[in-house]
């Protein structure tokens, strides 16, 4: 994935965070907003320190961004995800699954779904 569909100014997740657009469960949340400015969609992941050392948490980022990789996502958004600690236990496959549930309830999936988004 290239890193131009990155977010990496922590001001640009602060922003995100206050606009309260989230969708959530126990092992994810995604916090998301509609950006007309660019031509494809940005993201960030984040995984806290209580998840494990450095090896644990950077194996939860690669895998959320082969799971990001493959879905077709709108080109217009900007999205923040938040791994919790209890999504450790996971494996890939039931990562991809809550990603993908998560994904589709915050409408940012292109399945023609989209039209009430904010």
């Amino acid at each position: 994935m290239k890193k131009e569909y990155r977010i990496k100014k922590s001001n640009d997740i602060q922003e995100l965070m206050k606009k309260k657009n989230t969708v959530g469960n126990i092992y994810f949340v995604i916090y998301y907003q509609k950006n007309h400015d660019q031509e494809h969609f940005k993201f960030a992941i984040s995984v806290p320190k209580k998840f494990g050392n450095a090896v644990k948490r950077n194996k939860m980022k690669r895998r959320i961004r082969e799971i990001i990789k493959d879905e077709s996502i709108l080109p217009n958004i900007d999205f923040f995800v938040v791994a919790k600690v209890k999504s450790q236990s996971l494996d890939f496959n039931d990562i991809k699954m809550n990603m993908k549930k998560l994904l589709k309830k915050a409408n940012i999936l292109k399945d023609g779904n989209y039209e009430k988004q904010k």
